[in-house]
């Protein structure tokens, strides 16, 4: 089965690289004895647009292009499939080495694999360990969520999405018509960036937040793309990582981990409580309220009022 698919593959792809003028389905059909083969139309439709995907993820660029008939054409332009030659030294060969080995997803596993054969034969020697000198460190990404794979894919495809989001401050989700442009990891977070449709503004989503499937939907963005999307600059600063302040709380003992890793200075309480001042900037109301009871605003004034603000707006759901 492998080997006749493998087959399949190469057929087509032999075709639509040798060919000066798009090609319909029905002319591929007719070339292609394994497609010939095909019992009916469905089984034939199916079996192509699985292998045009799969020549896709492996590199093969392939234009769809519409005739005055409106009849649809493929073909993969030389131009666009020819790289220039790559020469990679040791140590370039090794990071990339180190790079593709950080990927331990199901999904990504295959293509990093894969990765790793093109290095080897770009100039990575069999007996260098992308490792290297990291010892008994093996660095991964660990991503639990499964909005990442379909995010991923979207941002790779430039497709909109739709899903539910829930955020901090509320009971419940709600929909977002998202243009994903990147996905970021971030103090063990994952997180898009996009363009929000219906705000018209840019917007950062935390991927744990996300419920339900991720929907993918036709059409083109209707936004430009960064050159540089910043991910983590724009979380750390709701978070409060630019603070030019400082907050009071208090903070139940043996709670809320993260708050007391930011504090600049602790101080028990007795009864179970801790007098925390950690860094005060854009965004930190949201992030105390994460938190629930074991947190209580000391001061200043106005982030204990965003805060009770932002509680009784969940409780009212």
């Amino acid at each position: 089965m492998a080997i006749a698919k493998a087959e399949r593959l190469m057929n087509l792809a032999l075709c639509l690289l040798g060919t000066r003028r798009p090609l319909s389905k029905r002319e591929l059909r007719e070339s292609i004895e394994a497609y010939v083969e095909a019992g009916s139309d469905d089984s034939f439709n199916r079996m192509f647009e699985r292998d045009k995907d799969d020549l896709r993820e492996l590199g093969l660029v392939i234009e769809t292009v519409e005739n005055l008939d409106g009849e649809v054409g493929y073909l993969a332009r030389r131009d666009s499939n020819r790289l220039p030659p790559i020469t990679l030294d040791a140590e370039e060969a090794a990071a990339l080495g180190l790079a593709a080995k950080v990927w331990q997803q199901a999904r990504l596993a295959g293509a990093a694999s894969g990765a790793l054969q093109k290095l080897r034969a770009a100039g990575l020697p069999e007996d260098v360990d992308p490792y290297g000198a990291h010892g008994a460190l093996e660095p991964r990404i660990p991503v639990h969520e499964a909005a990442f794979e379909p995010l991923m894919l979207a941002c790779r495809d430039r497709r909109p999405v739709v899903f539910e989001y829930r955020k901090a401050t509320a009971a419940r989700p709600e929909p977002r018509h998202v243009e994903p442009w990147a996905l970021e990891c971030w103090r063990g977070h994952w997180y898009l960036a996009g363009w929000d449709r219906d705000r018209g503004a840019e917007r950062v989503f935390r991927l744990s937040r996300i419920t339900g499937k991720v929907r993918s939907r036709g059409g083109r963005f209707t936004a430009e793309v960064p050159d540089v999307v910043t991910v983590r600059e724009t979380v750390a600063s709701w978070a409060g990582e630019t603070a030019d302040r400082s907050a009071l709380i208090r903070l139940r003992t043996d709670a809320g981990y993260p708050l007391r890793a930011k504090a600049t200075a602790v101080r028990e309480l007795g009864d179970g409580w801790d007098e925390l001042e950690i860094p005060y900037g854009h965004g930190l109301d949201a992030w105390l309220v994460e938190f629930g009871p074991d947190v209580v605003v000391l001061e200043p004034a106005e982030l204990r009022a965003d805060v009770v603000d932002r509680l009784r707006a969940v409780a009212k759901g």
